[in-house]
């Protein structure tokens, strides 16, 4: 083996002589970049780097030019591939090594069992902030909406009639006592209307499914070849 090929050998990287990159979707030519950046002294000629470098990486994701924030993300990557020991203007404030780090908080997920499942959970959510507000006209109509919306969700579950009083006493119960229209006028939408809104609701998802269904079937293999 001469000298020459003995340096080309010499030259060569292993993957297991080669550090983990940071960011693998950016792959290993804008880390070498990154890298070089890095070592530049001058301040000047490092922001050119760090802008010229910001461009690149645009590039790669043309789709997301017109994203919000789309730079700002793009910014925070490049102190991220830098492993934050990178001094260049910032257009945007520099993240930290902490706040990358930072565990996010755990999601709140709905552990109550109510006793009144087909009303869903939306539902006390809804009565808990009307017992907040003042009251008023505003609080009586949103309180008329949820009672209808209650009748509605009852419909749907048990798909028979029902009278308003079982749906006051619901609200009732609720609302721990605050939320009473058995002692007010007021009535809710007729039964016939709310079943025609659940059949049309219904009707809608099941034509989608049928739709689909149909298609997939139309979807013939154009290989196969009509009969002679």
């Amino acid at each position: 083996m001469n000298f020459k090929a003995e340096q080309a050998v010499g030259s060569l990287e292993y993957n297991s002589l080669r550090k983990d990159l940071i960011i693998p979707e950016y792959g290993r030519h804008l880390q070498k970049l990154v890298d070089q950046m890095l070592i530049i002294e001058d301040k000047d000629r490092r922001n050119k780097a760090a802008n010229y470098i910001i461009s690149v990486m645009g590039n790669l994701n043309p789709h997301l030019r017109d994203v919000a924030d789309f730079q700002h993300k793009l910014w925070d990557q490049l102190f991220i591939m830098a492993d934050f020991n990178l001094d260049v203007d910032s257009p945007y404030p520099i993240p930290s090594r902490e706040l990358l780090s930072k565990k996010p908080e755990k999601l709140a997920y709905p552990q109550n069992f109510p006793k009144y499942r087909y009303y869903g959970n939306n539902i006390k959510y809804m009565i808990d902030v009307a017992n907040k507000w003042e009251e008023g006209e505003l609080k009586n109509a949103l309180v008329l909406v949820i009672a209808n919306h209650m009748k509605k969700c009852y419909l749907s579950w048990n798909k028979d009639t029902v009278e308003d009083e079982v749906i006051f006493n619901h609200l009732l119960e609720l609302s721990n006592g605050k939320l009473n229209l058995a002692k007010t006028n007021e009535e809710l939408s007729q039964t016939h209307n709310l079943m025609k809104v659940n059949k049309k609701m219904s009707n809608k998802s099941n034509y989608g499914t049928s739709s689909k269904s149909i298609h997939k079937k139309k979807n013939i293999n154009p290989k196969i070849t009509k009969r002679k």
